[in-house]
């Protein structure tokens, strides 16, 4: 009980710290806001928010584990139930093969989104203003990455990037060929004159797939991480519009859900991906030792 009280109180307190005047002026601008240049390369309010993020992960990882022990310490033992809670749920997906190099590469993304999409309820974030020496008008010091179409877009990319180069080490061209344009019926169970002809149209469909694989699937998932954040902190900000003692408190606790949810949802999803094409015949290795079958008497 004392542990809710306390985490109420510090909530309270964080939407009482929030300024509405970005919210009552503009609420939250579709596009983010350039703030600098590093030669011919603008740097956004988001791309700021990224590199602050990315910067506090890992400090605060150094500080937590310091140098891994047998024995491990408190904040060791935290991240490492957190770890394998997650490495649980995605083991039967990705399959055994894989795994070991895969998981690296979605607890990245769960952590760095998790933490991004939470960046949004820090008080100060999207709520404090400077004004643009190009235009006089006032804008964003710093906003949530994925509230920005362009950082959702750039995850998307880099994340099926990263998998297609594991499915192509654990599963290999001839798999991906064969998954995506191969014949998916049994050839003993049609004759020669219906089961040649359709493997035309699996040809036919594996195109679609392959627009499905490369265009449909890294735009919906910038599209959901983005709309969800994005809708998350207008929801913040005419709140706390409305009022700033109180109402915007309940909305704290649905953004936090929110922003674990997405982060769950968005590596779980790259996690399909992946094992569709790395977890064929996994259902058949076993351990050494270990037999499909008992042994007979």
């Amino acid at each position: 009980m004392t542990r809710v009280k306390t985490l109420t109180l510090f909530l309270s307190a964080l939407a009482l710290a929030t300024p509405a005047l970005a919210a009552e002026e503009h609420g939250v601008e579709a596009m983010a806001a350039p703030l600098f240049h590093i030669g011919p390369l603008p740097v956004n309010n988001s791309m700021l928010m990224t590199w602050i993020v990315a910067l506090v992960l890992i400090v605060v990882v150094r500080l937590v584990v310091r140098k891994p022990q047998l024995i491990p310490t408190r904040g060791q033992a935290v991240i490492e139930s957190v770890l394998e809670g997650i490495r649980d749920v995605v083991d039967p997906i990705i399959g055994h093969r894989a795994i070991k190099a895969t998981f690296p590469l979605l607890i990245a993304l769960f952590v760095y989104i998790l933490i991004q999409n939470w960046s949004g309820l820090v008080p100060g974030v999207g709520t404090i203003l400077m004004r643009s020496h190009q235009t006089g008008e006032w804008m964003e010091l710093v906003r949530p990455g994925a509230a920005d179409m362009n950082g959702t877009i750039a995850l998307s990319l880099c994340a099926f990037t990263a998998g297609l180069i594991l499915v192509l080490r654990f599963a290999g061209v001839k798999t991906i060929l064969v998954d995506v344009f191969g014949n998916k019926a049994d050839k003993n169970d049609l004759p020669a004159l219906v089961y040649y002809p359709l493997s035309l149209v699996f040809i036919a469909v594996g195109f679609l797939e392959l627009i499905s694989i490369f265009f449909a699937r890294p735009i919906s998932l910038s599209f959901r991480l983005y709309g969800n954040i994005f809708g998350g902190e207008n929801l913040m900000h005419s709140m706390s519009a409305i009022s700033r003692w109180g109402l915007p408190l309940p909305f704290y606790f649905m953004e936090l859900l929110v922003g674990l949810v997405q982060a769950f949802v968005f590596t779980l999803l790259i996690a399909v991906y992946i094992g569709l094409l790395t977890n064929h015949g996994d259902g058949h290795e076993h351990p050494p030792g270990d037999s499909a079958h008992p042994p007979s008497h």
